[in-house]
């Protein structure tokens, strides 16, 4: 399939640009092989079975943006990719630690190995490139000192000016209720929707609840370079799942539940770790997979997911899970009857 088939048109009003006034006032576009309903988010109890699972991901979005200067004094501004950890023993001789970190850094000539950036009076060194990050050493814990000197990173389509940039609100709204993990550049958009009394809720119609981790890298808002989509090659975005989680899925699927993912985040964590055995097995590893139309899913059953981007993997991952027509055609009806779009926008629900 190629770049342009997964391109519509966007009125720039519909991109939210600030969170609802509560998480469970949004929409909710219910797709299933019968056609569309429109409803709202808190609709979607009467959609889940006693004897479901949702898979949410726990992990929770860092300050992962500083802005500095280089030490030749040129204006510098970081994105966290992600932390990297190698063992001290490796063959290699490698020796990062949790002081390392693959980042996008903006600045006016590339950074040199054995250059520094400075941050509030700290330094933080390049240590080399790896593609389009660098490989930057940071004098404590990155998270540390992200947590000290950094801003949370809202997504490049929220635009707004002057003081109101990025506020208090966005960095409780930009967080999910059950943020567990620190890790991410960008929040699992999908869980935004839900409060702690809606998962209540679902819990008391025998709906179980369990939890993944997946770090969502700021990779996740490259776009698409290639014409021919199955050339593509994804970022990488570490995962991890719990015993529980894995005992919880087998345990729906010999009963006849349903396992539904909570944004494309959880669906990416749970297929990937299905690839090679076929079932998911706990642990935690790097994932690249791109899931595209043609893609045959192992675990998940139904989804959760906000709107996506034009020309994006995501837009492409709903388009396999669904269908490529009845997903773009339910785009085109999202548009017409302006739902919101992105991070803070409306909700599907979609099942297969």
């Amino acid at each position: 399939m190629f770049l342009s088939d997964f391109d519509y048109e966007l009125p720039e009003n519909l991109i939210a640009q600030v969170p609802l006034p509560n998480r469970t006032d949004s929409r909710l576009l219910h797709l299933t092989p019968k056609g569309i309903d429109h409803e709202q988010f808190p609709d979607l109890l009467k959609h889940l079975r006693a004897g479901d699972l949702l898979v949410l991901n726990d992990t929770q979005v860092v300050k992962a943006r500083l802005h500095g200067e280089k030490d030749s004094g040129g204006l510098a501004e970081v994105l966290l990719e992600r932390v990297v950890v190698l063992d001290a023993n490796a063959k290699d001789g490698s020796t990062f630690t949790s002081h390392h970190a693959l980042c996008q850094v903006r600045v006016s000539k590339a950074l040199q190995p054995g250059r520094f950036l400075h941050f509030a009076g700290q330094k933080v060194e390049c240590v080399g490139r790896e593609g389009e990050f660098y490989l930057l050493k940071f004098p404590q814990p990155v998270f540390e000192f992200l947590e000290r000197h950094g801003e949370l990173p809202l997504p490049p389509y929220i635009d707004r000016e002057g003081d109101n940039a990025i506020s208090e609100f966005d960095e409780a709204r930009y967080q999910t209720v059950f943020a567990n993990s620190p890790g991410a550049v960008a929040a699992p958009t999908a869980g935004l929707h839900f409060s702690p009394e809606l998962l209540a809720a679902a819990k008391d119609r025998g709906v179980e609840v369990a939890y993944v981790t997946l770090h969502v890298g700021a990779g996740t808002f490259q776009p698409v370079r290639v014409n021919d989509v199955s050339e593509h090659q994804m970022h990488r975005e570490y995962y991890a799942i719990s015993d529980d989680a894995v005992a919880a899925i087998e345990q729906t699927k010999q009963r006849g539940g349903r396992v539904v993912a909570v944004g494309t985040t959880v669906i990416r964590t749970l297929e990937s770790a299905a690839q090679v055995a076929g079932r998911v097995t706990a642990g935690g590893s790097e994932t690249r997979l791109f899931i595209q139309p043609g893609f045959e899913f192992k675990v998940v059953d139904a989804l959760v997911t906000n709107f996506h981007l034009p020309k994006s993997t995501l837009l492409m991952l709903v388009c396999a899970f669904a269908g490529f027509e009845p997903m773009i055609a339910a785009y085109k009806v999202a548009v017409d009857e302006g739902y919101r779009f992105f991070s803070y926008g409306d909700a599907m629900f979609i099942e297969r």
